[in-house]
């Protein structure tokens, strides 16, 4: 028995039913599956139970929750009940926000997301994030450990200096994983697999490469076999 790959499948599907088939066909291969805003927004809390499924894969709540803090803690303990592995803040919040999704949901891990992979460096400039998109993410991953979260979601570009920033013990995150070849979609900042790995990412979070194939879980499976290659 193979051990899961440290992959996050995007299960960014039209329906509950399509989510939780992609789920079944790659949780052999994946070690969790992402649920984003749309698909909740949609079927609410049923969505978890649906694509955890049997096989009780790790769930992986992308909401990217971003308010006032007595709002994130009420928003961050409501969803805290249905036991997802890990929930996402922005951490552009700031740390009062952070700490207190952090002490809401105490049996969930809260990952800040440093700099959306959607943002070029002229798309941050213009709302007032001046410089190169690596300091921004240090500065940001830096407020958001300091508050307690124990996950960072960061551009593969930025993974190794976000590492250096913030130690060995934090969880690096990286959505814009592409495999080589694969089309680079809405994602401005970008990296393969591998090279995401290498740079010292702990889980990498994949979507249409995997569920817009003819076969998801061939697609997970063979991007999982180059990933135990690279580690080995």
């Amino acid at each position: 028995m193979t051990t899961p790959a440290p992959i996050a499948v995007a299960l960014d599907a039209p329906d509950l039913e399509t989510a939780a088939r992609w789920a079944g066909l790659v949780t052999p291969h994946v070690s969790t599956v992402k649920v984003g805003l749309e698909l909740y927004l949609r079927y609410g809390p049923d969505v978890i139970a649906s694509v955890r499924g049997a096989s009780g894969v790790q769930v992986f709540l992308d909401l990217k929750l971003h308010d006032i803090p007595n709002t994130v803690a009420a928003a961050a303990r409501a969803v805290g009940r249905l036991k997802p592995a890990i929930l996402t803040v922005h951490a552009s919040g700031g740390s009062a926000m952070i700490q207190a999704a952090v002490e809401a949901a105490p049996n969930t891990q809260i990952a800040a997301v440093t700099l959306l992979t959607s943002l070029s460096e002229a798309d941050l400039a213009r709302i007032g994030i001046e410089g190169a998109p690596v300091d921004a993410a240090r500065r940001l991953a830096a407020i958001a450990v300091g508050a307690g979260a124990q996950a960072l979601v960061c551009s593969p570009r930025e993974v190794a200096a976000v590492r250096a920033e913030v130690g060995p013990d934090i969880m690096l995150i990286t959505p814009g994983v592409r495999p080589a070849g694969a089309d680079t979609q809405d994602q401005a900042r970008v990296a393969t697999p591998e090279d995401a790995l290498s740079q010292g990412a702990d889980l990498l979070v994949i979507g249409r490469p995997i569920t817009g194939s003819a076969d998801p879980g061939a697609a997970a499976a063979g991007i999982a076999a180059a990933l135990r290659r690279v580690s080995h």
